[in-house]
C-alpha cells in the first residue's frame, strides 16, 4: 500500500523492514555494537518512509540505551555491593527475550513494547 504525504515521500507498509529492526539487536552478540548502530541507522534513514518505523525504532533505541546504562551501572555495583550481579543477569535476559517478542509483535503490525526500557528519545 502506497500513500503520499505532503513531502511527496512515498509512504509503505514494511513489516518485514520492522522485523529486520528488531532482529539487528542480536548483533550485539556476534560483533559487541552493531545491536545500538544498525537499528539506528535503519531508522534513521526509514521513519519517514516506512509505517510505523518511528514508534518501532523509537523503542529499538530506547532499549538499547536503557541497556547500556544497565551495563554501566551494574558492573561497578559487583564491585561495590556484589549486588550488579542481578542488574547484569536481568539485563542480559532481557536482551535476548524482548527483542523476540517484538520480532513476533512486528509481523503481527502490533506496536512493540519493551519491558524495563527508560524513554530517552
Amino acid at each position: 500500500m502506497e500513500l503520499v504525504n505532503k513531502n511527496t515521500v512515498a509512504v509503505r507498509e514494511d513489516r518485514n523492514l520492522l522485523v529486520i529492526t528488531h532482529l539487528s539487536q542480536y548483533l550485539d552478540f556476534v560483533t559487541g555494537f552493531g545491536g545500538l548502530l544498525v537499528p539506528l541507522v535503519i531508522w534513521l534513514t526509514s521513519k519517514d518512509s516506512v509505517i510505523g518505523m518511528n514508534e518501532h525504532g523509537k523503542s529499538v533505541i530506547n532499549f538499547q540505551l536503557t541497556l547500556i546504562l544497565y551495563l554501566i551501572i551494574g558492573i561497578p555495583g559487583i564491585l561495590l555491593f556484589g549486588l550488579g550481579i542481578l542488574l547484569l543477569i536481568f539485563a542480559g535476559i532481557l536482551s535476548l527475550v524482548m527483542p523476540a517478542v517484538n520480532v513476533i509483535k512486528a509481523s503481527n503490525g502490533e506496536s512493540p513494547s519493551y519491558f524495563g526500557t527508560i524513554r530517552f528519545i
